[in-house]
């Protein structure tokens, strides 16, 4: 189904819709209505049962603005930048590369320079999407993305709200390593907002200024660290591996369908930890009822991957309502011990961890202890810098200390010590450990993404009762709402009471149970189909002449209904949202009953 058919959809029942309509919104801010905000939880309580409980990290929950200084060390006020190509008739700023994108066979414009895509849109004769104005010609030049903020009175102190909430756990590290016992591996996981001033928001939730992140940061030894990969070892997987994506091919010629063993034995995936948390993802998206079809893990080519990033691979999902396109819904990124060894440097605190040696080592070091009385008054106030950088030469050269004498540099000044001062000798240490800084794994997951996937694949249209209806195929355990109770008339008080008395019962355990009394039955079921609810029951007269009392229960997809008693109707809803039977089990088990949709 096509973009409109989705945005409808979500607009009218309460999934999604552009922000502050009422005084004329903003690009890129949505608000989740009552179905979508349930919705979006759904999806973060799932993530968060398999990447923090399951896979027993910790979560934390980080402030969303950081003063400067932090996204100076990490390097996102140089680099956090997007193509900005702006019309020179109504001024109009747009994303360059997604321009060349559109109109070309390209699918990774992002990783060009400037210059290059500036000549495409020169080439192509790509025009202002609002105004019909050339483009070519024009300069292309880099925006950063940050959302630059106040903190304080007055002007303050420079703050920015966080372009991804991995900083956050990461400048944290020093406490958090205390909470692992420095030992390693450990993972840490976050649920929260992002900003992102995009150049050009667009096709609903898929390109916003502010998205939803479940990041997870698993700090490793990269020299002994390794994932237990036999759990996921059988999981498949749909890889498209940066080399075919060189060719000409089409994409899906150049598809390798490989389980996660055989993506590591063959070397398409050169990390185990990457081809761990490919498997775990690919069984959590199954999970939670993204199309599998419709799901394809790309690496990153070698202009797309940030600099610190020894691999990187995206789950993709194709999604027809954005034109049938690929959109990123997940990263899977190596990105080494650049980040902890950023923020050390910047904040000159402690990012390591000490690493214990199986047996202590002895070890033969260089070392040097100037004499202080010859420096001191040779060299005034300049003796103790002068004494540093000696021990600096020690370790980075110290066959310099053979010759007679040797020079250092401060400051942009030269000065020359006689060896003999500068003390220099070679001793043996015995270490128990060492301090190392670990390398970092990062899943990274957009909720809001994977939101607007899950509607896109589970917007389905078919015919039921002779009347043509939409509804939304989410698994059981994403549906805003779990099940749906109706008397089949509104007017009957007995119905009334018991359907009351069931709502009730549903939710003491556990369930979200809605009434709905409004309308005929079938526009009842029709309402929750197209919410995605995956069951209804419904109360009638009949069922409450039988002994035990009955009602009826019936299948969204199908729109089969069977009648089962009231007191064991808990039991089979907890086994069907469990996925421990499936409705051809209810059916085959219960009286079947003539669908009622009119």
């Amino acid at each position: 189904m096509g973009e409109h058919d989705v945005t409808e959809l979500a607009k009218r029942r309460g999934f999604f819709f552009a922000a502050a309509a009422a005084y004329g919104g903003a690009a890129g801010f949505y608000t989740f209505g009552p179905e979508g905000a349930a919705l979006k939880r759904n999806v973060e309580a799932a993530w968060r049962d398999r990447f923090a409980l399951k896979e027993d990290n910790e979560e934390i929950a980080a402030p969303t603005i950081m003063p400067e200084p932090v996204f100076e060390a990490s390097g996102h006020l140089d680099t956090f930048d997007d193509m900005l190509v702006e019309c020179p008739e109504c001024g109009e700023s747009h994303r360059a590369d997604h321009l060349v994108e559109d109109a070309t066979d390209l699918e990774d414009a992002e990783a060009l320079d400037p210059e290059a895509v500036a000549d495409l849109i020169a080439e192509h004769d790509l025009t202002c999407p609002a105004c019909g104005a050339e483009l070519g010609g024009q300069a292309v030049e880099e925006f950063n993305l940050m959302f630059e903020t106040s903190i304080g009175p007055g002007s303050g102190q420079p703050g920015y709200l966080r372009p991804e909430t991995a900083q956050g756990i990461f400048v944290e590290f020093p406490r958090l390593k205390e909470y692992a016992r420095g030992k390693l591996p450990f993972g840490v996981t976050q649920i929260g907002p992002a900003y992102r001033n995009e150049i050009s928001p667009r096709r609903g939730l898929i390109r916003v200024r502010e998205l939803t992140q479940a990041e997870l940061e698993t700090f490793i030894d990269p020299e002994t660290d390794d994932p237990d990969l036999e759990k996921v070892a059988d999981v498949e997987l749909r890889l498209y591996a940066a080399p075919e994506q060189q060719t000409d091919a089409p994409a899906a010629e150049g598809y390798q369908e490989l389980t996660v063993r055989e993506a590591v034995d063959e070397g398409v995936v050169a990390s185990d930890w990457i081809a761990y948390y490919l498997g775990v993802a690919q069984e959590w998206y199954e999970r939670i009822g993204v199309d599998t079809e419709q799901l394809r893990f790309r690496q990153h080519l070698p202009g797309e991957r940030a600099h610190y990033a020894a691999d990187c691979w995206d789950a993709e999902a194709k999604v027809e309502s954005a034109g049938g396109d690929w959109i990123e819904i997940a990263g899977f990124s190596t990105r080494s011990d650049y980040d902890l060894s950023k923020h050390a440097a910047g904040s000159g605190e402690n990012f390591t961890v000490f690493k214990q040696y199986d047996e202590p080592r002895t070890v033969e070091r260089p070392s040097v202890e100037p004499d202080m009385a010859t420096l001191g008054p040779e060299f005034g106030g300049d003796a103790g810098a002068v004494a540093a950088a000696l021990e600096t030469l020690a370790e980075r050269d110290p066959d310099a200390f053979e010759a007679e004498a040797v020079t250092v540099e401060v400051d942009g000044e030269s000065y020359t010590v006689d060896t003999d001062v500068a003390n220099f000798e070679v001793v043996e240490e015995t270490e128990a450990g060492e301090h190392i800084v670990p390398h970092v794994i990062e899943p990274s997951f957009g909720v809001d993404r994977t939101v607007y996937t899950l509607i896109d694949h589970g917007l389905q249209r078919d015919e039921l009762g002779g009347e043509p209806r939409d509804y939304l195929s989410f698994a059981p355990e994403m549906a805003p709402t779990d099940v749906a109770v109706f008397p089949l008339v509104s007017n009957h008080e007995p119905l009334l009471e018991t359907a009351g008395e069931i709502v009730s019962t549903l939710r003491a355990a556990g369930f979200d149970a809605t009434r709905d009394d409004s309308g005929s039955i079938g526009r009842r079921y029709r309402r929750q189909d197209e919410v995605g609810t995956p069951f209804c029951v419904t109360v009638d007269r009949d069922g409450l002449e039988d002994d035990p009392e009955t009602v009826t229960l019936r299948d969204r997809d199908t729109g089969a209904q069977a009648r089962i008693p009231i007191g064991e109707l808990v039991g089979q809803l907890e086994a069907l949202h469990e996925g421990e039977a499936d409705f051809e089990t209810v059916l085959a088990r219960y009286e079947t009953v003539e669908p009622v949709d009119g």
